[in-house]
């Protein structure tokens, strides 16, 4: 809300070379979480190789449903006249559908960690900004979307919590941070890795330590 609202009240001031920079910034927090957050499960893991078999399966089930390309399409029709309903619709789909925001609020609900909340908020204060000087204080109505779909997953691991185990959430802990970096890298343009269709990756370790866990 607070970035919605700052983009619409400053977005004669906000030129695109100071909402690049602040991008990149953000990319390159976002990179290093996420090696972080390998670093520091990997030893712990007991399936070496499943984070492996884990984004290789969950790429190639993305991108056979082409997932990156859907949302991309719907987050780049943006109308001329600058429509808000438009620039909403865009906000929640990118302050919704990301590693951070999925796996921020189950780290919160597990461990109380809210490292993975505070980085998605600040990466989504700089989004918000930049769509803010293109759409208007209005963006901040994104933010009911983003408080419904992050409190429903939240409240979803505290239901699930004897399901969620500690093995569990280490192997989706690696596979996550692989991909945070490769969101950072994204974001920074270094390397677009096209992570959203990467993210069925995270279901094979929940499925694999169901079964054998």
């Amino acid at each position: 809300m607070a970035g919605s609202l700052i983009g619409g009240v400053f977005r004669k001031v906000m030129d695109e070379k100071l909402s690049g920079n602040l991008m990149n910034v953000m990319g390159l927090a976002a990179f290093g979480l996420g090696i972080n957050a390998v670093v520091q499960n990997m030893p712990k893991s007991k399936f070496p190789v499943l984070f492996i078999v884990s984004l290789a399966i969950g790429c190639l089930i993305g991108t056979v449903l082409k997932l990156d390309e859907r949302v991309s399409a719907l987050t780049e029709k943006k109308d001329e006249s600058g429509n808000l309903g438009q620039g909403i619709v865009t906000g929640c789909l990118i302050f919704c559908i990301g590693t951070l925001s999925i796996l921020g609020p189950v780290q919160s609900a597990l461990y109380g960690d809210h490292t993975y909340l505070f980085t998605n908020a600040s990466l989504d204060f700089v989004t918000s900004m930049v769509l803010g000087t293109t759409y208007g204080v209005g963006m901040a109505l994104a933010a009911i979307v983003l408080l419904i779909w992050q409190g429903s997953i939240y409240f979803l691991t505290l239901l699930l919590g004897s399901f969620i185990t500690d093995v569990m959430m280490v192997e989706i802990s690696i596979v996550g941070g692989f991909l945070i970096a490769m969101s950072g890298l994204s974001i920074m343009k270094v390397k677009n890795f096209h992570t959203l269709n990467c993210l069925p990756a995270l279901l094979v370790p929940i499925i694999w330590c169901a079964i054998f866990g």
